[in-house]
């Protein structure tokens, strides 16, 4: 019987993209299968984010309930990765000696290395160097498991705002080479993936050095991408406004498969306080960069981040991002108040927002953001958009008894096999994304899934739209 490693996941996309990778690798090396039962695991690893609130805790947290699972199974291989690995180090040993493995972002593909060390030396290992580049290139090739990929193209961030500890966890900004990139994608758009999103700490400050020396910024990578067979839909994460060059924005103009939609983090409509978080840009400098996206793209959806009581933040500052908010019409966005990160520039400043002030803060801005998303949502209704069909519903799963399953995986054992949904199977609850990120549910052929359809919004809930399949031309709004 094969071994089982189970992973959890904190934070953002490229964590998530890690933790795919990590699977892979240890699939590749030791033949570890992937579980979504930590109980049945041989192997726990903890992909950890330092970016939100109480990263520490949430991940002393986790590992204090795994540790009751491997006093009952004393060979049970416990590891920590991601951004709390490497902004702790060997200060996670101090509080739970059972770790048997710590790794920062950049080295995950040590893992299988590090792994037989420990178990040979009977020691705990830790690995949080920077060897940037090295780590793609001993990747084994991705897995597809559906017509969406994930694609990190570059890590690190070197802008340094005072509230973020990326760039002390990362490293600094360090992309892939151009032809590698290119390569990968058109080796996913070969096994069926159709949507690809770039990914990086802050991507579009990707440079790519060309096999023949020169440099391609992402709106050349992007221009390549477009042109694979295949590849009908492109997204990019996280960006900051400073790396918006004017090739980038003409992007939008030129490339129809690069999506309507753009999340671009401000974290504060305020100048002072962009000043101060050494954002090293304006509210006017993001006002036009948005007005040209949408001289370009009318209906581009816009959503961003945000920061609440950062120091020294007034009632006029909070005034100037909720007004600023309001203006942009935001679309969904992430927001959080700000919590003291060690070894940034502002762990130093005084903290003399209060808390219960922090609160009430953001649930007046995350009230305003949820009006606005739901507004652009129920505008959509009676629009035709194009979805990318990616399985089934999640309430046609629950009925399925399927949930336990990663969606296109289940489709494909369920279906391919026969395994007898009879007439069900040609009138099932559908569910794909629209450009501007929106779960959509309809009933369709499961023929559908992996594939582009039309679908016609009837109606706007929380979390989703209700649409009915449309054989008609795309009339698209967002």
């Amino acid at each position: 019987m094969s071994k089982k490693v189970f992973i959890k996941t904190f934070g953002c996309a490229m964590n998530e993209y890690d933790s795919s990778k990590m699977a892979d690798i240890l699939k590749d090396s030791h033949d570890l299968e992937l579980t979504q039962d930590e109980a049945q695991a041989d192997v726990l690893l903890l992909n950890t984010c330092s970016v939100r609130e109480k990263a520490q805790e949430k991940v002393f947290s986790q590992l204090g309930r795994w540790r009751k699972l491997k006093a009952k199974q004393p060979e049970l291989v416990i590891g920590v990765g991601g951004c709390v690995a490497s902004q702790e180090g060997e200060a996670i040993l101090k509080r739970a000696n059972y770790v048997d493995l710590i790794f920062g972002p950049q080295t995950l593909h040590r893992l299988p290395q590090l792994f037989d060390q420990a178990i040979k030396e009977k020691k705990s290992q830790i690995d949080i160097s920077f060897p940037e580049i090295e780590k793609f290139d001993h990747m084994p090739e991705a897995r597809v498991e559906g017509a969406t990929a994930y694609v990190s193209i570059m890590e690190g961030c070197s802008k340094y705002c005072t509230f973020c500890v990326v760039p002390y966890t990362r490293g600094e900004e360090f992309s892939r080479p151009f032809d590698d990139v290119v390569a990968e994608i058109a080796g996913l758009a070969a096994r069926g993936v159709k949507e690809v999103t770039l990914l990086g700490q802050n991507v579009n400050a990707y440079r790519g050095e060309t096999h023949d020396g020169d440099t391609a910024d992402l709106a050349l990578l992007m221009h390549y991408v477009s042109a694979i067979d295949g590849i009908e839909r492109i997204r990019y994460s996280t960006s900051h406004p400073l790396e918006m060059s004017d090739s980038l924005i003409q992007s939008y103009a030129e490339i129809p498969e690069l999506v309507s939609h753009l999340h671009l983090p401000i974290q504060t409509g305020s100048n002072a306080l962009l000043q101060s978080m050494k954002r090293r840009h304006t509210t006017d400098e993001y006002r036009d960069i948005v007005r040209r996206l949408r001289e370009i793209r009318p209906n581009i959806s816009m959503s961003s981040d945000f920061i609440v009581g950062y120091p020294g933040e007034t009632e006029q500052d909070f005034k100037d991002t909720m007004d600023f908010i309001a203006e942009i019409n935001f679309d969904h966005s992430y927001s959080f108040v700000y919590s003291q990160r060690p070894g940034t520039p502002a762990a130093d400043l005084d903290d003399d927002v209060p808390l219960d002030l922090k609160k009430q803060r953001l649930a007046l801005l995350q009230q305003r953001l949820s009006q606005q998303s739901a507004d652009i949502s129920r505008k959509m209704v009676g629009s035709v958009q194009r979805i990318l069909v990616t399985g089934l519903s999640p309430k046609q799963k629950k009925q399925l008894d399927l949930s336990a399953y990663d969606t296109d995986k289940a489709v494909a054992v369920d279906f391919d096999a026969g395994a007898g949904m009879g007439a069900g199977a040609k009138n099932s609850q559908l569910t794909g994304r629209t450009e501007n990120n929106r779960v959509v549910n309809f009933t369709g052929n499961h023929d559908l899934i992996g594939t582009f359809v039309n679908v016609k919004i009837t109606a706007a809930f929380s979390n989703s739209l209700q649409g009915e399949f449309y054989s008609g031309h795309n009339h698209s709004i967002a």
